[in-house]
C-alpha cells in the first residue's frame, strides 16, 4: 500500500462474510495502520459484566463510597469490548481536547487514544475530554493481514464521525455506519466473491 492508502482515522465495517464471530457486525476505528500492521478499537460492542463505576473502583480511582458523587452521565457510561487482543488492558478513545503529552496518540485532528489511568481520573473528576469511550482490549492485524481481509471483502470502510465513535447507543452503530456509505445491511449476503 502507498502511504496515502493507510486507514488511520477511518472506520472499518465488518461484512457478513467476515468469518470471525468476534467481529460480526463490528465497527472498528483504526488508530494506527502501516506496513507493520494495524491497530483499532471496536466501538459498538459492550464489555460483559462491568460498569464504568466498577472499573473506576477496580483501578483504585474511585472508592465505592464515592460512587454517588459521579454524574449520571459518567455513571451510565458503558465499558466496551475494544477487541480480542490484550482484553484486560484499557484504552480511552476521546476527543482531542484532552491530551497527555507522553501518553496520548493523536490519530487525527479530532481524536486521540490514551491508555493511562490519568485520563480515567480526569473523566471521573469531570475534567476529561468532551467525549470519550472506554474499551477493554483492541483489534490487531499483523503485516499485510488487514489488506488481505479488505481484498477478500471482509471489511468496508468509511469516514468517522463523533456519534459513530462516542454515542452511547452501541446497538445502532453498525446499521448507521452502513447507511453512511449507502449500504442497506439487510441486503448483504454472507457469501462473498469477485465478479
Amino acid at each position: 500500500m502507498k502511504s496515502g492508502d493507510y486507514l488511520d482515522g477511518k472506520m472499518l465495517i465488518a461484512m457478513p462474510s467476515i468469518g470471525d464471530e468476534r467481529f460480526a457486525r463490528s465497527v472498528v476505528y483504526i488508530c494506527a495502520h502501516s506496513p507493520e500492521g494495524a491497530m483499532g478499537i471496536v466501538v459498538n460492542k459492550p464489555a460483559s459484566h462491568i460498569t464504568f463505576p466498577d472499573l473506576l473502583e477496580r483501578v483504585n480511582i474511585l472508592p465505592a463510597e464515592e460512587r454517588i458523587s459521579l454524574s449520571d452521565e459518567i455513571r451510565s457510561k458503558p465499558v466496551q469490548f475494544g477487541g480480542p487482543v490484550e482484553s484486560g488492558r484499557g484504552f480511552v478513545l476521546h476527543t482531542s481536547d484532552y491530551f497527555a503529552s507522553e501518553c496520548t496518540l493523536s490519530i487525527d485532528d479530532g481524536v486521540g487514544l490514551t491508555a493511562t489511568l490519568d485520563v480515567l481520573r480526569a473523566i471521573a473528576q469531570g475534567r476529561g475530554p468532551r467525549r470519550a469511550m472506554f474499551a477493554l482490549g483492541y483489534a490487531g492485524w499483523g503485516p499485510g493481514q488487514l489488506e488481505r481481509e479488505l481484498h477478500q471483502n471482509g471489511w468496508l470502510h468509511c469516514e468517522p464521525d463523533e456519534d459513530l465513535l462516542f454515542a452511547p447507543d452501541l446497538a445502532s452503530k453498525y446499521d448507521r455506519a452502513m447507511r453512511k456509505i449507502g449500504v442497506d445491511p439487510r441486503l448483504l449476503s454472507a457469501e462473498f466473491g469477485h465478479a
